[in-house]
């Protein structure tokens, strides 16, 4: 079939379905297949919850009944339907790929767009090679802005998702030490995120450059920049405050937020200078910026019975891991006490980057810390304060025998270590 004819399917449907527990009566539901599973096995099971067609890939779940459509690849198909419908809307799409604060960084630029249009972001991290064709199947005639969210743990994925969004705006929002397995080392890091810059210059786009940033400054230069930050004229932007929630202002309006952490300024930043260049009245973004709270894990700030948590435990890599150490060195509070988790995906150099954090808490005396994993388990440390588990089982029956009272915490870690799970024990 045809993607102009799947597509004019796709129109008079309830929308794409990849997973039988979310089917909409009259959706187009996508067999899609993984390392554990086969999509098409759920055919059957789709139809019967009300899916419209069913796209598949393997000849023995055909019917000849219309219900399901044939394709080589049922993956493939989404990307090209997706590619397809977002030619067809012809809205301006902002990508936004990086390291760290990729997430927040979207939803505080949605928060402010939506002040002035109708606005369509990537729904939570499904920032992937399905996560990127759902969002735009997800926007509309009616949709003015998309926002789409761009992960990436190896090399080519973003220019893949470039490929497929088609975007008219970029902005990467740092150049961290993440996902170092697949990218093999910081040089690969920066050529991966780059793919974004690359492909909005070889189609003549725009893109957003911190120039708090060497690195962005220094790969943009042959770009269509729109410029923010404290260093320049275009969109300036200054930190006022940061011991707590950030202040920031902006067209000599203070704007306070919600978000701890020096690290933020930069999200906050950019979300007032996208917003700014949109022609969102300062008004308008004030409003947005002071309106959003942080949730999900990311840089929540909670009260939990005479202690104050720092809940940051939506994931970690050595590089946002440090930003969040160096800002918990200068917060207000008399005892102090770390919680940290293995961070995930460093590959070769997982030992020595715990290590490095391990090093740096002992160095700087920032208080009690906890480290839990097989690789922080493997650090070592002469500090009393420095207690190291090798699993959270491990850190559950110390804290029982030991619990916390008035005390500052900081719980951070990669996703898989879900160390959300200590705020259960205190």
């Amino acid at each position: 079939m045809k993607i102009e004819t799947l597509h004019t399917y796709f129109l008079k449907s309830s929308g794409v379905c990849t997973d039988t527990r979310n089917i909409k009566d009259g959706c187009l539901f996508f067999a899609l297949n993984g390392d554990n599973f086969n999509g098409n096995t759920f055919t059957e099971e789709a139809l019967n919850k009300g899916a419209k067609h069913v796209i598949i890939d393997q000849i023995g779940y055909h019917k000849n009944t219309g219900e399901t459509i044939l394709t080589s690849n049922s993956l493939k198909t989404l990307q090209k339907l997706a590619a397809y419908h977002r030619l067809f809307l012809k809205l301006p799409i902002i990508a936004i790929t990086g390291s760290n604060g990729k997430t927040t960084t979207k939803e505080l630029m949605s928060a402010v767009l939506k002040q002035k249009f109708n606005t369509v972001a990537t729904k939570g991290n499904l920032n992937n090679h399905i996560g990127v064709p759902l969002t735009l199947l997800s926007m509309s005639k009616n949709t003015e802005i998309g926002i789409v969210e761009m992960g990436a743990n190896n090399p080519n994925e973003i220019e893949q998702l470039c490929d497929i969004a088609r975007p008219d705006f970029g902005y990467i929002t740092n150049f961290g030490k993440a996902h170092l397995e697949g990218f093999g080392s910081i040089k690969g890091v920066i050529n991966a995120k780059t793919e974004l810059y690359r492909h909005l210059q070889k189609h003549n786009k725009s893109v957003f450059v911190n120039t708090n940033d060497s690195i962005q400054l220094s790969h943009s230069k042959e770009l269509r920049c729109i410029r923010f930050g404290n260093n320049t004229q275009d969109t300036h932007i200054e930190l006022l405050e940061s011991s707590s929630s950030l202040k920031v202002i902006f067209n000599n309006r203070s704007i306070q937020s919600n978000l701890i952490g020096v690290y933020n300024f930069s999200n906050i930043s950019a979300a007032i200078a996208i917003g700014d260049h949109f022609g969102v009245s300062s008004e308008d973004i004030q409003k947005a910026i002071e309106s959003y709270v942080p949730e999900n894990n990311r840089s929540q700030l909670l009260d939990l019975g005479t202690n104050k948590i720092i809940l940051d435990a939506y994931n970690a890599n050595p590089s946002s891991m440090l930003a969040a150490l160096e800002n918990f060195k200068q917060a207000a509070g008399l005892h102090k006490v770390l919680f940290l988790g293995d961070m995930f995906e460093l590959g070769p150099e997982a030992l020595k980057e715990h290590q490095y954090i391990t090093s740096y808490i002992e160095e700087n005396t920032l208080g009690l810390a906890y480290l839990i994993g097989e690789n922080f388990g493997q650090t070592i440390s002469d500090s009393s304060q420095i207690h190291t588990f090798d699993s959270f089982d491990e850190l559950k029956n110390h804290i029982k025998e030991n619990p916390l009272k008035n005390s500052l915490i900081l719980i951070k870690g990669s996703r898989g270590m879900a160390l959300e799970r200590v705020l259960d024990l205190l």
